[in-house]
C-alpha cells in the first residue's frame, strides 16, 4: 500500500523517472568461513556438513543506497536504515528541471519504521529441545558407546516477542544487527532433518541410563525500533526527506542459529 501510494504520486508530480539501476548486494562468495563473536561453549556442535536437511543461508544482502538516496537519507535528522524504504528510494529518480523555480510539493511516504538500536544480544545454546537419544545398559559389565541420531525432523522458529508495526521490516532490521554483533548464521526459521548423525562419542556406564539430549541455539535481541511519518519535500530542485512524529518503541526477538546444536549428556540408575 505504501509503494503504491509513493508511485502515484510519482505520477502525478511528473517529476519522477524510472531508474533501473539497483544496488548490488555484497557477494558471499569466496568467503572465509565466519568466526563467532561470541564465546561458543564446547557442547555446540556444527551440524552443517550432517544436517539432512540444507537449510538456505540467510545473509540479507546489505543494500548500498543509491546517489539520491543517500542524499535524502542524509536530509532527514532522524537516522534511517530500513532496507525496504532505502530500496524504494534507489527505485526513483528525481530529474532537475530548469524551469523549477519556486515549485514545491509534499509527497507523503507513509508510516515507516525508521531504524533499530540494539541494546542487549545474547545467546541461549539451549533455546529448545529438538531430540533425545536413549539407551538402557543396566545389566551389563561393560560401557556402551551412543551418539546423536535425530530421530525427527524439527523445525525451529523464532519471532518478535510482541506485536508492532511493520513487524517484517523490524524482524529484518533485527536480524541485520544480531548477525553483525554476534557473526552467527541467524535466521528466523531453521530445520534440522530427520536421520542427521554427530560422530562424538558419549559413554554410558555399566549398569546406567544413557540420555543424550540435543537443544538447538538461539540468539535473543532487545533494542528500540524507531517510526516516523515520512515526507518527500520539493521546492524547486532541492529534494530533503522530513520525519515527523517520530516515536521509539522497545522490542525483543528470539533468532534460532542455524545448524548449532547443543548436546547434554548424563547417565543415571533409574529412568528419568
Amino acid at each position: 500500500m505504501r509503494r503504491l501510494v509513493f508511485l502515484l504520486a510519482t505520477l502525478l508530480l511528473a517529476v519522477f523517472l524510472p531508474d533501473t539501476t539497483e544496488a548490488t548486494p555484497k557477494s558471499t562468495e569466496d568467503k572465509a568461513p565466519a568466526v563467532s563473536k561470541v564465546n561458543v561453549p564446547p557442547t555446540v556442535l556444527n551440524i552443517t556438513k550432517e544436517n539432512t536437511y540444507p537449510n538456505p543461508t540467510q545473509d540479507l544482502p546489505l543494500l548500498q543506497p543509491s546517489e539520491l538516496a543517500t542524499q535524502l537519507i542524509d536530509s532527514s535528522d532522524t537516522k534511517i536504515e530500513n532496507p525496504e524504504l532505502i530500496h524504494m528510494l534507489n527505485e526513483s529518480n528525481i530529474a532537475k528541471a530548469p524551469l523549477a523555480f519556486g515549485y514545491r510539493a509534499t509527497v507523503y511516504l507513509g508510516h515507516w519504521a525508521l531504524n533499530y538500536q540494539s541494546t542487549e544480544t545474547s545467546p541461549n545454546w539451549e533455546y529448545q529441545k529438538i531430540n533425545t537419544n536413549y539407551f538402557d545398559n543396566r545389566g551389563t559389565n561393560v560401557p556402551y558407546k551412543i551418539h546423536y541420531v535425530q530421530e525427527a525432523q524439527k523445525t525451529i522458529r523464532g519471532g518478535l516477542t510482541a506485536k508492532i508495526p511493520a513487524s517484517e521490516d523490524v524482524q529484518k532490521m533485527m536480524l541485520l544487527k544480531a548477525t553483525e554483533k554476534t557473526n552467527l548464521p541467524l535466521a528466523f526459521e531453521t530445520i534440522v532433518g530427520a536421520g542427521t548423525k554427530k560422530d562424538q562419542v558419549y559413554n554410558i556406564p555399566a549398569n546406567r541410563l544413557g540420555y543424550l539430549h540435543a537443544y538447538s541455539s538461539a540468539v535473543n535481541e532487545k533494542g528500540k525500533v524507531t517510526y516516523g511519518e515520512v515526507y518527500l519535500i520539493l521546492k524547486g530542485n532541492k529534494r530533503t526527506l522530513s520525519v515527523k512524529n517520530v516515536t521509539s518503541q522497545g522490542i525483543g526477538a528470539w533468532i534460532p542459529v542455524q545448524d548449532l546444536l547443543s548436546f547434554s549428556f548424563t547417565a543415571s540408575n533409574t529412568p528419568k
